[in-house]
């Protein structure tokens, strides 16, 4: 088998894994995709080492259209402002539907990614990294000005972890619109910076 065959099948199998997800409602073991494949559990684990490596392949699958999504907003001449919405708005769309279409699916899909956080983090950290390089380009265009960029990324992300942290979908799914969105994004735009406004000029709290 050529080194391309072997891509294809591997991709046909991540793709049975995945329905198998879908379906099932569960992680899929290595016994459960030899059965639906059709093939021996020996001539499966040529192709995947073990359940973690199936795990993987689905993971993969699951966040192909995510990164790509930010890859393509990277690769635009918008302006900063425009590029950031676009950046979480296109992935919070994506990730809507998959749990508008199918709510069990997308609660076990968080499930896993929480269990198995070690083994997506890769792909979190290539959002940060995508994330940097659009905060290096809204200080070139004059924003968030005197802000380190791992500053910038970790109040950027707070500020939008409604959108971007898989969880809080369910909860407050009806809340969420791009319309807010984009308010957030602006609301940055105007006035996320390292200048102090008097928000911490107090020494301890009190009453009105």
């Amino acid at each position: 088998m050529t080194g391309e065959q072997a891509s294809d099948q591997r991709e046909k199998l991540a793709q049975i894994a995945f329905e198998l997800v879908r379906r099932r409602g569960v992680e899929v073991t290595t016994e459960m995709l030899a059965a639906e494949a059709g093939m021996s559990r020996h001539r499966l684990e040529d192709i995947f080492a073990d359940e973690a490596d199936i795990f993987d392949a689905v993971a993969e699958l699951w966040f192909r259209p995510l990164t790509a999504m930010m890859e393509d907003v990277l690769a635009t001449e918008l302006p900063a402002n425009r590029k950031l919405y676009e950046f979480f708005a296109r992935r919070f769309v994506h990730v809507r539907d998959v749990y508008r279409q199918d709510p069990a699916f997308y609660r076990l899909l968080c499930d896993l990614g929480s269990r198995h956080f070690e083994r997506v983090r890769s792909y979190i950290d290539l959002a940060d990294h995508y994330l940097c390089e659009l905060i290096a380009q809204a200080q070139d265009e004059g924003y968030f000005e005197g802000l380190e960029i791992d500053r910038a990324l970790t109040l950027i992300n707070q500020m939008v972890a409604c959108y971007t942290v898989p969880d809080i979908l369910p909860m407050i799914e009806h809340r969420l619109t791009e319309d807010k969105l984009a308010a957030i994004v602006d609301t940055m735009f105007v006035g996320l910076s390292a200048r102090e406004g008097g928000a911490m000029g107090l020494k301890g709290l009190r009453a009105a």
